[in-house]
C-alpha cells in the first residue's frame, strides 16, 4: 500500500518544502509553512509518468499558411478523378474489389504511364511471379514501360531492397494479405500480420515521400478483408465495383483525406485492358426507336457527375389467390415496397395481384433518393401499359404522404439531360426552371403524376 507523500507549502510565496520549518527559506516568512498531503506515489506511477522526459512538439494555428500537397497524375483521367486530382506524394492508398474485377490491370496501366514519364515505379507482387506480370503487361501493350518488378512477400526484404537506393515515386503492393513481417508470429493474411505489414509499409511511405498503393482482398460481403484498422491507417480507400458479366467498372472513393469521397471513375473492360469512359450515360441508356411501357430515364448524380440510367419496370397479372413476387436489381427492395405502398394508399392503384420486377439497365446500382419519382413513373407506366415519352426524364423524392420533394443539384441534372438530347423533365413542382433550361412539368403530389400519366 503506497503512503501519501507529505509536503509543506508556504502560504506566502507558494514554495514547497519536504519538512516543516519555522521560517520559509525562500521568502523568510515565519510560521507560513502548512502541511499538505501530496499525490499518492507508487512504484508503477513513478516509472510510467509520461509528463516529462519527452520531446517538445511545435503547435501551429489553423491560420498558418501551408502549401498544398503536390499531386502526380496517373495518366488515367478517371483514376485521377476518383483520387481527387491525382496521387499525393507520401500518401497510402488502399484499393479493394472482387477477384478478377481489374484491380491489378488498372494499377499496372497506371504504373506504366507514370514510369514512361521518367518517374521510378516499383511493382511488388505477392501472388504472381514476375513473368506473369510481364506477360500481362505485354498483352496490354505496356511491355516497354520501365517498371521495376519483383515477386516477394517479406516486408523486411522489400524495405531493405528499397532502402539501397532513392525511394520510388510509386510503390504498388499486390496484395497486402500476402505480405508478412518476421516480427509478428502468424501466417500471412492474419489480422496481426496484415496490420503489422501495412504499418511498416505506410511508415516507409510517410518518411520517404513515396506514394504507396496497397491492393486488398475482399470478403464475400464485399468488405475489405483483414482488420478494420487497415482502412483507418491509409489515407484513401478505393472500391472497384462492377459485375464481371458486364462491361463497365466503377472506381469509387470510400475515404479520401486529400479530396472528396463523392467522385467516381468509370471504366470499360476491353481487349486492351481498362478504357476510360468519358460519357458514362452511353453505357446505361438503351438505344431504342420508340417509347416502351415501364421504361423511364433517371439522371443520377455521382459526386459532380450526372449519369443518366434507364429504370425498367414490369408488372404481370396473377390468378386470384396467388402470392405476387417482388424482384429488384440495382435498387433497394425496401424502397420499392415503400413506393408501391404510397401508390396504393395515396393514388388508388392496386399492385396486390401483380408481380413486380424492377431493373436498373446496364447493371448500375442506384442509391439516390431522387430515383423515387422515376421508379413510380415506371411502375405506373408498366401497370397501365402507357409508355412515358422517350424524350422525358424524371427525378424527385416521394414522401409517405404522397408529396413530391425536391432533390439536390436539380439544375446540374437538367443540364446533363439536355446535353444528351432529352427535351422535357418531370420534377417536383417546387423545382423552378432556370433561364435556358429544358421545359419542366412539375407535380405537387404523386397523385398528380399518376393522373398525368394516365390521362385523367
Amino acid at each position: 500500500m503506497a503512503k501519501p507523500r507529505t509536503r509543506y507549502v508556504c502560504q506566502g510565496c507558494g514554495s514547497v518544502q519536504g519538512r516543516w520549518q519555522g521560517q520559509c527559506p525562500d521568502c523568510s516568512e515565519w510560521n507560513s509553512l502548512v502541511e499538505d498531503a501530496g499525490a499518492v506515489v507508487t512504484p508503477f506511477s513513478a516509472r510510467h509518468n509520461l509528463r516529462g522526459g519527452g520531446r517538445a512538439i511545435a503547435l501551429v494555428g489553423l491560420d498558418k499558411e501551408v502549401p498544398l500537397p503536390p499531386r502526380a497524375s496517373t495518366g488515367i483521367r478517371e483514376f485521377d478523378r476518383a483520387l481527387g486530382g491525382g496521387i499525393v506524394a507520401g500518401s497510402a492508398i488502399l484499393i479493394g474489389g472482387d477477384p478478377g474485377i481489374g484491380k491489378s490491370t488498372l494499377l499496372l496501366q497506371a504504373a506504366a504511364k507514370i514510369a514512361v514519364r521518367g518517374l521510378a515505379v516499383a511493382y511488388i507482387s505477392g501472388e504472381e511471379a514476375t513473368d506473369q506480370v510481364r506477360l500481362r503487361a505485354q498483352r496490354l501493350g505496356l511491355g516497354a514501360a520501365p517498371v521495376k518488378l519483383a515477386a516477394a512477400t517479406s516486408v523486411r526484404d522489400i524495405l531493405t531492397t528499397l532502402g539501397e537506393g532513392p525511394p520510388p515515386a510509386l510503390l504498388v503492393i499486390d496484395s497486402i494479405q500476402t505480405m508478412h513481417s518476421d516480427l509478428i508470429e502468424g501466417a500471412p493474411g492474419t489480422v496481426s500480420q496484415v496490420r503489422a505489414s501495412a504499418g511498416e509499409l505506410i511508415r516507409y511511405a510517410k518518411e520517404s515521400g513515396c506514394a504507396l498503393v496497397l491492393v486488398g482482398h475482399v470478403t464475400k460481403d464485399g468488405a475489405i478483408a483483414g482488420p478494420r484498422v487497415l482502412e483507418h491507417m491509409v489515407d484513401t480507400v478505393l472500391s472497384f465495383e462492377g459485375e464481371r458479366s458486364h462491361q463497365y467498372r466503377i472506381l469509387r472513393a470510400a475515404k479520401n483525406r486529400f479530396g472528396g469521397t463523392d467522385e467516381i471513375g468509370v471504366f470499360a473492360m476491353g481487349d486492351g485492358g481498362l478504357d476510360e469512359v468519358g460519357n458514362p450515360s452511353a453505357l446505361f441508356l438503351t438505344h431504342r426507336g420508340e417509347a416502351v411501357p415501364g421504361a423511364v430515364v433517371f439522371p443520377a448524380l455521382e459526386g459532380t457527375r450526372p449519369v443518366l440510367v434507364e429504370i425498367q419496370a414490369l408488372t404481370v397479372r396473377l390468378a386470384s389467390g396467388a402470392t405476387p413476387r417482388r424482384a429488384v436489381v440495382g435498387w433497394d427492395a425496401g424502397r420499392l415496397a415503400m413506393i408501391l405502398a404510397v401508390l396504393e394508399a395515396r393514388c388508388g392503384l392496386s399492385f396486390s395481384t401483380c408481380e413486380v420486377y424492377l431493373n436498373i439497365a446496364g447493371g448500375y446500382r442506384v442509391s439516390d433518393p431522387a430515383a423515387d419519382l422515376a421508379v413510380a413513373a415506371a411502375l405506373v407506366s408498366a401497370l397501365s401499359e402507357r409508355p412515358v415519352p422517350a424524350e422525358a426524364v424524371a427525378f424527385g423524392e416521394v414522401a409517405l404522404s404522397g408529396e413530391l420533394r425536391p432533390v439536390s443539384h436539380g439544375a446540374l441534372r437538367l443540364k446533363e439531360s439536355a446535353k444528351l438530347g432529352f427535351e422535357r423533365a418531370m420534377v417536383p413542382a417546387s423545382l423552378k426552371a432556370e433561364k435556358g433550361s429544358m421545359p419542366l412539368t412539375g407535380f405537387r403530389t404523386l397523385r398528380d403524376l399518376v393522373d398525368h400519366l394516365l390521362g385523367r
